[in-house]
């Protein structure tokens, strides 16, 4: 036999009898509704209660806020609900990691059996112990440059062998492994399993990072959590891990939470991935993505290889349809014309120059036989020279007995002077000067004749 018995809180009416469960036994048992009217009923007899804590769940719902409290000094935490009605008369930056002072009143819901705490006034008191650290943590790591963006490095386009840090069976390693083989198949992970909550989380996380990073073949280490209370997910902003993954030689992407989950990891990381799926999406590429841009790049080359081709065949056709190239020959006729006409030119002045100095050359071979000593000896005159070559102009040269050689018109022959003759004109003489012939200059008349 099962009895409530409601404890009487000072202030308020003792509960009455008729929310009190009959006795009930195997053979009358009370039912489910009866027994939560009871303890709903007991549960409307505690008072508001003023309690002090820090905020570590605030989820927003349909206007209406799910939350927990948890203790300062200790773990104990409580779950509490802000209706729609009642947060608007809230401050409006309310938030996890705060602390803060709320007027509670405990409620149990008899449909599902949840029992929790209305809100029905909330203030600020100040950060709370843990966001305070943290914030601490934040400022020294951001001032000793682990959060300059400078010193990230990029993801490569397709790794050879993703390393994958998760709880094991978790549905965060479910949500990568799908998700990245459905964008490329044949993608590859190392997994190493560790603690994603509690004091194991810290130490097993560094030591699977140690793992992954000495490893050759890892291009890229994925840290992968799903979401869960804040105070789950402190691990991945304690200062140990957080240098372990600074110090790291491969790029690590931090998959923590959900959107609105930010713990200091997702700083330090390389790259901040908002859920495992998208860290997924992230790191591994869409193979039927890549293939339509290939697809594109592939269309845009064809296009303007197309349109090149198209543009140097109408260059073409635009040189070819011109005068000079459509009928080539044409050019080549009407400057053969004038070639014949600058030919014809030539020749003619040719002719006319060669004419000139043929006639010329006539004049002067005329003068040159007018003046020449053998025109004067074709005409019967003779050239007597003694034997030495010396050209007789004086009788006297050629005293008798001499020896000289005598040219005419025609050769030249050898003779003997018999000494010089006495000087009478002869009719041989005066016909000389009838013909022409020009006396000697000393007035002797002509050479002498051979004997």
């Amino acid at each position: 036999m099962t009895t409530f018995q409601p404890v009487a809180v000072p202030g308020e009416p003792p509960p009455a009898d008729s929310v009190r469960p009959r006795d009930s036994t195997a053979q009358a048992p009370t039912s489910v509704a009866r027994l939560n009217d009871t303890i709903r009923g007991f549960v409307q007899t505690w008072g508001s209660v003023w309690v002090e804590g820090e905020i570590t769940a605030f989820n927003l719902r349909g206007g209406n806020v799910f939350g927990r409290l948890k203790d300062l000094a200790g773990d104990a935490t409580i779950s509490f609900r802000i209706w729609s009605s009642t947060r608007d008369r809230l401050p409006g930056d309310l938030k996890v990691g705060d602390h803060v002072i709320a007027c509670v009143k405990a409620d149990y819901f008899v449909k599902n059996g949840d029992f929790g705490f209305g809100v029905s006034a909330m203030r600020h008191v100040g950060l709370g112990d843990q966001l305070e650290r943290l914030e601490r943590l934040r400022v020294q790591l951001r001032s000793e440059g682990l959060f300059d963006p400078s010193r990230k490095m990029a993801l490569p386009f397709l790794p050879r062998l993703i390393g994958l840090i998760t709880g094991e069976n978790s549905d965060a390693e479910k949500d990568v492994h799908r998700n990245a083989e459905l964008r490329w198949p044949q993608v590859r992970f190392q997994t190493k399993y560790a603690a994603v909550q509690g004091d194991r989380c810290v130490p097993e996380t560094i030591a699977a990072l140690k793992a992954l990073d000495a490893a050759p073949d890892v291009d890229v280490i994925i840290i992968a959590r799903g979401g869960g209370d804040p105070q789950t997910l402190l691990g991945f902003s304690d200062e140990r891990l957080l240098r372990a993954v600074a110090a790291a030689s491969t790029p690590v992407v931090s998959a923590i939470g959900h959107e609105n989950d930010h713990p200091l990891l997702d700083d330090v990381a390389d790259l901040r991935a908002s859920t495992p799926t998208d860290a997924a999406k992230r790191v591994v590429p869409d193979v039927a993505e890549q293939r339509a841009i290939v697809g594109q790049l592939r269309a845009r080359m064809n296009m303007r290889l197309t349109q090149r081709i198209s543009h140097d065949i109408a260059q073409l056709e635009q040189l070819r349809s011109r005068p000079v190239l459509r009928a080539p020959e044409t050019l080549l006729t009407s400057r053969a014309h004038e070639v014949e006409l600058l030919a014809a030119r030539g020749r003619d002045r040719v002719d006319r120059s060669l004419q000139l100095h043929e006639r010329r050359t006539a004049e002067l071979r005329a003068t040159l036989r007018a003046l020449s000593p053998a025109s004067t000896l074709a005409r019967g005159y003779a050239i007597a020279h003694l034997t030495d070559g010396v050209i007789v102009r004086d009788a006297a040269q050629a005293p008798a007995s001499t020896p000289v050689v005598v040219t005419v018109g025609r050769g030249s022959f050898a003779a003997h002077s018999d000494g010089e003759l006495a000087e009478q004109p002869s009719a041989a003489a005066e016909s000389a000067v009838e013909d022409g012939a020009r006396p000697d200059p000393a007035g002797r008349g002509a050479p002498s004749a051979a004997n």
